[in-house]
């Protein structure tokens, strides 16, 4: 699911059996989006959990709360931002037989978190790892060093056939994989000084809804 103002990508996990869902990354001006569909496929949403405070769009967490009946909000405990779930690393989130799993990777705030899915084939990253790139770390607590060690030691080691799902992308790119990335990604095949000094020198625009 894609929100094209911010280039957003939300990602709705379902099981099939018991009908339970999470909604990934969920953004305020798509809710009615997000509600229609959970609704015609017969889903019952559970958690609406978020990878970090989100600096270039508004969270729809707290209107799928008033929408749709017991859902619950998600936010690593780290990121300062209230919830009705405050998630540590290793914690796991529940949707029928299925889960995924709380990976933190700071760097680009100190709040990111991965959701990677129980039999490790699947990690939505956020803004952490992008498809050949990563979140900026110029603002919000961001910490170039912090988001190197994060993507090398927490998403580098998952399987080489992990998909990679990011939070953004700019140029209708939908997927990756862990392989992918750790070979061809520009920034992230370099070394940790080299990675810092790309990061300082981007000189991008600050978000318009920062």
């Amino acid at each position: 699911l894609f929100e094209h103002s911010s280039s957003t990508y939300t990602y709705l996990l379902a099981d099939a059996s018991s009908r339970e869902a999470v909604l990934i990354d969920p953004v305020l001006e798509t809710v009615d989006r997000d509600v229609k569909l959970i609704e015609e496929l017969g889903l019952k949403l559970t958690v609406a959990a978020n990878t970090h405070c989100h600096a270039d769009h508004v969270t729809g967490t707290g209107l799928l709360k008033k929408r749709l009946v017991g859902v619950k909000s998600a936010i690593s405990k780290h990121s300062g931002a209230r919830a009705d779930i405050q998630l540590s690393d290793g914690d796991k989130i529940t949707f029928g037989k299925y889960w995924i799993t709380v990976t933190e990777t700071p760097g680009h705030t100190d709040g990111c978190v991965t959701y990677v899915t129980g039999d490790k084939a699947m990690a939505f990253t956020g803004d952490a790892l992008l498809i050949r790139g990563c979140g900026r770390t110029d603002f919000q607590q961001g910490c170039s060093r912090r988001l190197y060690e994060s993507i090398h030691q927490r998403i580098f080691t998952l399987p080489p056939h992990c998909l990679i799902y990011p939070g953004h992308d700019y140029k209708g790119q939908t997927v990756s994989t862990v392989d992918e990335e750790r070979t061809f990604n520009p920034r992230l095949t370099r070394s940790l000084e080299e990675f810092v000094k790309i990061m300082e020198n981007l000189n991008l625009p600050k978000p318009a809804k920062i």
